[in-house]
């Protein structure tokens, strides 16, 4: 053993030795118990930062444990290969996204192998392959087959100069990120998955992810978005044409006076068609074509809108209402058509009052009555509850009852029904871009829409063709890809899809197909996917927990429905990690800079570039735009893996964000040289001793405490990680021992001294070998062991060592302590009543006084009434 530590040399060192043993291969084993163990797979963007750093640590530490417990451990490891990311930094770079992707894979591999990870590389995937695709499109049809996946027009973000389409990420305050042109609303046909099939289901089982974090279980009830009410028709004036409208309000339908449909309803051009608002209602739609139209942007725009120039009728009070189209309509939601009622929703009431549009109110509140003509009445949309009023046969009933009863009425009319609306829409997949899986389907002019035949997948995506000018896809005009022949009629100028599958698809799926990765007979292997899944513990940033985590558990209905798979839910337990921080930094020219740049040499710290001073900011989350990031590459170069995932662990709980600190890294360091010490300067004594196995009761002083510490220690660190994945706590109990160690004197004349050692200090290496595993895997093979640790069992505590020998006694004087005194643990109420009694310092506040009664309460106190 060296007498100092030397991180590279040894981290090294072994994980060569792990590759060559393939220690972390693995295979299904009925013997054995099967914990599948995943993190979210990341975007091979070519370097790994403190969060994949952070995220897969936590999971790594889970994985060796679970596999020292025994388990069968399935630990693997992809890329999430395809999307838009690739073709930017293709663009950026002059590359091709093939040829950025699979160099970025290479070097994000062997940035993870050099931190540690025990992943199963012989299970690794990258969902750009056309192995892995093939199947991904093999589903696709399927889902046609059966109706789940359809094709229909849709509004879409659409650059004009660069004729692509954009996704909300890059469209920035209406322009294109890339040329800075205006953003607008084009229609299109698109793919669709029917995931509102599944609503109700998806909604009801969020209720039973016991294992989830309620923040993301309430998140996807949020956007899943259940509401019980009525659907509605408004017949239109002087037309066959009706308005349906959705809404949760049907006590409030007498007070509807006018109705508002999105700028992208059908209808609106319709009923403008013959008007003198045609012009204005076109103009309206444009301009609303180049807003943000999402639920979150409009919250920020002032309510506006044009009347279309016709009217519908109320069906219940045949009051004839001018139908707006207004820019807080939105077609994502309900029908895209909205029954205004001023005089009790904030909203409608401000473009009332906007538009001077008729105020009725019909619920009133039972202590006064309510007169929109009154401002002081009305200064605001009543929205609670109360009486009905102005609302025909239904006056003088309580609102929240008249909600049933006005349902029923409109079922008896035939003039509306009880319903139930999601907020979740159908899934669109297409994507008008060339980095993704091609969609499986092909244009015939005679047949139609006619997918591709089993035999002919997959279906390639072409690889040796550049992006077009801005980033347009180059699918449509590679004429080797788009013409084809119609598998039914033979037509030879039938053409392919050209748009391709979004990349939460791909991302919706991979932890089956890990499973059995190369499988070449279907999208996995039943056999391995009946004994792994669902996924035991999920581990990912909470800012997937609605996208990624929704279409996940609506993949696995479907393919649950298939009869594929026997479960419905894909991850029985989710850990949401919090985020990496750091303060941000900046000088006056140079603005936001890079630790790198920031010369602390000096009193004060001054920017390399300019020396002027450096002014620290708030704490943030790590990212690239505030500059405010750590490079891993530098940790390790100086630190090691081992101190970087130490300090990851340590810093706080997994659930919670991790603020960054040298100061906390170095302490790390200073810890791991701290038991290499020790173990160091003991080696003599415990290299040719067993660990102690024998009664406690053979042990005395020094050595009986460390010995019942070491199990403490077990215990402790073992419930840490096993029931809260508290490491930074874990952690700390093992740093206790280690200082415990030190304060004990070198006492050789008790011959079990060394054995007690040495199980203190094989117990600390393999309780920490999951967090720190080049160190203890060094350590170990040190102290005389060829095994790995990772193959050792997790260690395990005994009960007897915490049966305490004496107890601590309160004693107090009329319920005032007085002292505190030692008895033997055997001692019985008595015993302990006499010696409290006979205590000196209790004596001086009861001689000479009578004493009424002695309380013993068992095991803590007496108490002495005097």
């Amino acid at each position: 053993m060296e007498e100092k530590y030397n991180p590279q040399k040894i981290e090294s060192g072994w994980q060569a030795e792990w590759s060559a043993s393939g220690l972390f291969d693995v295979k299904e084993d009925p013997q054995k118990e099967k914990y599948y163990l995943l993190e979210m797979f990341p975007y091979p963007s070519g370097k790994i930062h403190m969060g994949h750093v952070r995220n897969y640590t936590i999971g790594d530490v889970v994985a060796r444990y679970k596999r020292m417990k025994g388990f069968n451990v399935l630990h693997p490891m992809g890329w999430d290969a395809f999307g838009m990311p690739a073709e930017n930094a293709a663009i950026a770079n002059n590359s091709h996204p093939a040829r950025w992707t699979r160099e970025n894979i290479d070097a994000m591999r062997e940035q993870l192998k050099s931190i540690g990870f025990s992943y199963d590389w012989t299970r690794e995937i990258a969902t750009c392959t056309p192995e892995y695709y093939r199947w991904e499109q093999w589903l696709f049809l399927k889902m046609y087959e059966k109706g789940m996946a359809y094709r229909k027009e849709s509004f879409v973000n659409w650059c004009e100069p660069c004729q692509t389409v954009l996704a909300n990420e890059q469209v920035e305050a209406g322009m294109c990120w890339r040329c800075g042109k205006q953003v607008r609303q084009k229609k299109l046909w698109q793919w669709f998955f029917r995931i509102t099939d599944y609503a109700e289901d998806l909604l009801v089982h969020c209720d039973k992810l016991s294992g989830w974090p309620d923040k993301v279980t309430v998140m996807q009830k949020n956007w899943i978005g259940k509401s019980i009410g009525a659907q509605i028709d408004f017949p239109v004036e002087n037309s066959d044409e009706t308005i349906t409208v959705f809404t949760t309000r049907q006590d409030t339908v007498f007070g509807a006076t006018f109705m508002c449909l999105a700028p992208e309803h059908p209808l609106v051009t319709v009923l403008s068609e013959h008007t003198d608002q045609k012009k204005d209602v076109q103009e309206f739609i444009e301009r609303m074509s180049l807003q943000d139209r999402s639920a979150k942007a409009l919250e920020n725009y002032e309510k506006e809108g044009i009347f279309t120039g016709a009217y519908c009728i109320n069906p219940l009070t045949g009051r004839r209402m001018p139908i707006y189209t207004a820019n807080f309509a939105l077609m994502e939601y309900g029908t895209g058509a909205v029954m205004s009622v001023p005089a009790h929703d904030q909203r409608d009431f401000d473009f009332a009052e906007k538009y001077g549009l008729e105020v009725i109110v019909v619920v009133s509140p039972a202590d006064k009555s309510l007169d929109p003509q009154k401002p002081e009445d009305m200064e605001q949309a009543y929205t609670g509850q109360g009486v009905m009023v102005n609302s025909g046969q239904f006056d003088g009933i309580e609102n929240i009852a008249a909600l049933d009863s006005i349902a029923e009425f409109l079922e008896e009319k035939k003039i509306g029904k009880r319903t139930v609306n999601f907020r979740l829409r159908d899934w669109g997949i297409s994507r008008q871009r060339y980095w993704g899986a091609p969609i499986p389907i092909i244009h015939c002019k005679s047949c139609g829409i006619v997918p591709v035949p089993d035999e002919d997948l997959p279906i390639k995506l072409p690889e040796d063709v550049n992006l077009l000018e801005g980033g347009k896809s180059p699918l449509g005009s590679l004429d080797y890809f788009n013409k084809t022949q119609c598998p039914v009629c033979g037509r030879e100028d039938a053409a392919r899809e050209t748009d391709t599958m979004d990349t939460f698809v791909e991302s919706s799926w991979y932890f089956e197909r890990y499973c059995s990765p190369h499988w070449d007979k279907g999208m996995f292997d039943r056999k391995a996917v009946d004994y792994w899944m669902p996924v035991d513990q999920y581990i990912g940033g909470v800012e997937h927990a609605i996208l990624h985590l929704l279409y996940s558990r609506y993949f696995t209905r479907v393919l649950n429905e298939l009869g594929l798979i026997n479960y419905k839910e894909p991850f029985t337990n989710l850990l949401t990690q919090g985020m990496v921080c750091k303060e941000t930094a900046s000088c006056p020219d140079h603005g936001f800079l890079l630790p790198e740049k920031i010369d602390v040499s000096g009193k004060d710290p001054v920017c390399t570039e300019c020396g002027k001073s450096v002014i620290f900011g708030r704490v943030e989350k790590m990212s690239k735009s505030k500059m405010n990031v750590i490079d891993p590459k530098l940790l390790l170069k100086r630190y090691g893996a081992d101190t970087t995932r130490l300090f990851c662990l340590f810093a706080a709980p997994p659930e919670r964000d991790l603020e960054w600190s040298e100061q906390g890294v170095d302490g790390g360091y200073r810890f791991l040289n701290r038991i290499w010490r020790l173990v160091y300067n003991r080696m003599d004594r415990i290299k040719n001793v067993p660990a102690y196995a024998d009664s406690i009761d053979k042990l005395e002083g020094d050595v009986r405490k460390l010995y019942v510490k070491t199990h403490e220690t077990i215990k402790k660190v073992t419930d840490d990680i096993d029931k809260r994945f508290h490491f930074n706590t874990a952690i700390s109990a093992v740093m206790e021992l280690i200082n415990f160690m030190y304060t004990m004197k070198d006492d050789q004349k008790d011959s079990s001294n060394p054995e007690v050692t040495r199980l203190a200090i094989e117990s600390a290496v393999l309780l920490l070998s999951p967090m720190v595993p080049h160190f203890c895997e060094e350590l170990w093979r040190t102290i005389g062991y060829s095994t790995s640790t990772l193959n050792t069992s997790w260690p395990s505590y005994r009960e007897d060592a915490f049966v305490k020998d004496s107890l601590t006694i309160v004693i107090q004087v009329n319920g005032k302590l007085r002292n505190r005194i030692e008895v033997s643990a055997l001692a019985t109420d008595e015993q302990i009543k006499e010696t409290a009694l006979a205590d000196e310092r209790a004596r001086q506040f009861i001689d000479g006084k009578t004493i009424r009664k002695v309380i013993v309460v068992k095991n803590k106190l007496v108490n002495i009434v005097v």
